[in-house]
């Protein structure tokens, strides 16, 4: 069984550590938009004012609930590139963290938070642009990314019924030909 907190420090932890647990499934669950620090407050079974206490603002609030750890880099040639992103549609199609699933929410209607996620998806396709070599590779890599930022929200926020009970496998095995024609641009220009 685990200790109760003991120290003032470990409350308080404790507590923040709820508060943002709360905050997680409510920004992933309602978005941004639609999250309120009074309904964080009253799930977690605190007051509103110790909400803002901890974090400040909802807007603080959020950017601590959505803080991930970072997605391990892109690497390797352009096939193992290509393996590298269909061997993330498991986390794609699996249970992701309440954090990306809130960012993915918010992302639409939030301007930080459309920030962030350009931000992330800009490197990636850096990353795979750099890979690809071709005189359109950022284009490429563009469609590229983009297609697996399609499969992740038509399965996570829109739970599409084609999609709902395919394997990641599957999903694999069909994107693999259409990212490889994406990254060849001499088999495409033929």
């Amino acid at each position: 069984m685990e200790q109760p907190p003991t120290t003032r420090a470990q409350r308080r932890r404790r507590t923040e550590e709820r508060i943002l647990s709360v905050a997680r499934g409510m920004f992933a669950e309602r978005g941004f938009e639609r999250t309120t620090i009074r309904a964080v407050a009253a799930a977690a079974e605190v007051d509103p004012a110790l909400v803002m206490q901890y974090f400040g603002s909802k807007q603080e609030l959020f950017d601590q609930a959505v803080r991930l750890p970072p997605i391990p880099p892109l690497e390797g040639d352009t096939v193992e590139l290509i393996e590298e992103l269909l061997a993330r549609i498991g986390m794609k199609i699996g249970p992701i963290p309440e954090g990306s699933l809130a960012m993915m929410r918010s992302m639409l209607t939030h301007p930080d938070a459309a920030d962030r996620a350009r931000a992330t998806l800009d490197d990636q396709v850096a990353t795979v642009g750099a890979a690809i070599g071709a005189e359109d590779a950022d284009l490429r890599a563009a469609l590229m990314i983009s297609t697996m930022l399609g499969v992740t929200i038509a399965h996570q926020l829109l739970d599409l019924s084609a999609l709902r009970e395919v394997s990641a496998e599957r999903i694999a095995q069909l994107l693999r030909p259409s990212l490889k024609a994406l990254a060849d641009a001499e088999a495409a220009a033929d």
